[in-house]
């Protein structure tokens, strides 16, 4: 297929392009082509050197993959682009997404380039773009993907491709850091007598226990499905997902270690489970991340997205001595509002998804999910296991979510109205409207109602409207809902997933 006439606004998710690169058996038609991936490369050339003011054939940009089958085709597909366009690469072969956006400090590019789908299904793919100040925002795909529907030049002379081990300056960076916060008495091996095991689901992952652990004293034998493969035999690497969460919840109670890690496909999100076998992910994360992150900082806020529970908030604000500030969901935005209130002088020192997208402020506001694994480790190793640290994180008994499809052609208008409609409705009801959250209608309901809340929101990019519901007592989630059901049921363009 050719480029003439694609529609190309449909690549845009979010910050990222997906789309479908291999044949497949869901009967998805293949449109991330060679053709469309060259020219969306090229754009992106057109596009870094409008930003930066200089011409194509002075700029070069780092390139990375992770484990999908289609990686290395797509990577031929984007070096061709660019050096078309004059642009010289520094092609780093498989590794994660946080590290392309480090090669930006490290390497001095003035661009980057991650082929990626995260945890999307194997058939699929995408790329993600960075420069020296951070990932692209989503009004910088939005533009770029305008810049593809046009002719794009060719450089007089193509640009050069240059092979580049960039892994193992990133991996040396994160044993650094380990080595000189723990400062233990063997301070090449400060990880000697601790059992870490990952399950990198044979995503990019498994480097972080052969070439950041394993080499400071760290027993990984337990470790499992680190080699990449596109496939995905064993689970979706996603610490969302229940198999690929009881996948590592298995293998760190069978090797007895202190601490099991799980990443999804490209790296930029994690999860841990403690010694006890017990999953530390979502709001149990959330807490975790934020007890080493305010360490040391007063006054400081912690932002999340908008479905975190209220043990949490409590556990922030009361425990901790910080203020929490719940957010749109997607890690874009809440990276974007961390950073809006550091610039209003207010310090905040952590952006965090309960998806596992966590971003700390002394990390460039990189989510990195190796990151931030390490730094739990180094908590780990200086006595701190990450259990005990939120031991007293009150956590509700119940918690589901529910994704109602919107069947109006104009979804997001239809949504919003229906969160106008759901607002009334409460007041109405006399339930009381969290005035805390940024994102839909967040409604609390008390002991003898429920005993807990419920958030409908609208999704940022699809037309499904999901509903959380969390309560602190069994049964809960069942008393809630019946009193949300007579609104929902009479919403006709709403239909249960």
């Amino acid at each position: 297929m050719g480029v003439m006439g694609m529609d190309w606004k449909r690549f845009k998710s979010g910050s990222d392009i997906r789309g479908v690169a291999l044949e497949n058996d869901r009967g998805e038609p293949v449109d991330l082509t060679p053709a469309a991936v060259e020219q969306m490369a090229r754009a992106f050339a057109c596009w870094l050197s409008d930003k930066t003011g200089r011409p194509a054939d002075t700029l070069t940009v780092a390139l990375g993959r992770d484990s999908r089958l289609s990686g290395p085709r797509l990577a031929e597909d984007v070096i061709r682009g660019l050096t078309a366009c004059g642009v010289s690469v520094k092609n780093c072969g498989m590794a994660s997404t946080p590290a392309m956006f480090m090669t930006t400090v490290d390497l001095g590019v003035d661009g980057a380039v991650q082929i990626t789908a995260s945890h999307h299904p194997y058939h699929r793919n995408g790329l993600k773009f960075f420069l020296p100040s951070g990932g692209l925002e989503g009004s910088d795909i939005a533009a770029l993907l305008t810049l593809c529907e046009g002719d794009l030049p060719t450089a007089s002379t193509v640009g050069t491709v240059e092979q580049v081990d960039y892994m193992s300056t990133y991996c040396a960076r994160l044993r650094d850091l380990i080595k000189q916060e723990v400062n233990a008495a063997d301070y090449e091996h400060p990880l000697a007598g601790y059992r870490i095991a990952v399950d990198a689901g044979n995503g990019a992952g498994g480097f972080y226990a052969t070439d950041v652990l394993a080499p400071l004293g760290a027993d990984v034998s337990g470790s499992r499905y680190l080699e990449p493969d596109g496939r995905f035999p064993h689970h979706i690497p996603n610490p969302e997902n229940a198999a690929a969460m009881a996948s590592i919840c298995e293998a760190t109670l069978a090797a007895n270690a202190h601490l099991g890690v799980i990443f999804d496909t490209d790296v930029d999100r994690a999860g841990c489970v403690g010694a006890d076998g017990k999953e530390i992910n979502r709001n149990r994360l959330v807490a975790l991340a934020a007890t080493i992150a305010l360490e040391g900082h007063e006054d400081a806020w912690v932002v999340t997205d908008s479905i975190t529970s209220d043990g949490l908030k409590t556990f922030i604000e009361q425990t901790l001595g910080g203020h929490h500030r719940r957010f749109k969901r997607g890690y874009r935005n809440v990276i974007n509002e961390a950073q809006r209130l550091c610039a209003e002088g207010k310090d905040a020192p952590l952006a965090i998804e309960t998806s596992g997208h966590a971003a700390l402020q002394d990390n460039y506001f990189l989510d990195d999910g190796a990151y931030l694994m390490t730094r739990i480790i180094i908590k780990l190793a200086q006595g701190f296991p990450p259990e005990a640290l939120i031991a007293s994180l009150s956590e509700p008994a119940e918690a589901q979510e529910m994704r109602y499809a919107i069947t109006e052609p104009q979804f997001q208008a239809y949504g919003l109205r229906v969160l106008d409609e759901l607002e009334a409705y409460a007041a109405a009801q006399g339930w009381a409207v969290a005035d805390d959250s940024c994102e839909g209608v967040r409604i609390a309901f008390p002991p003898h109602e429920g005993d807990g809340w419920a958030l409908l929101r609208l999704s940022v990019h699809d037309p499904v409207m999901p509903l959380n519901v969390e309560s602190n007592r069994e049964g809960g989630c069942a008393v809630i809902m019946k009193q949300l059901l007579p609104f929902i049921e009479k919403q006709t363009a709403l239909k249960r997933g």
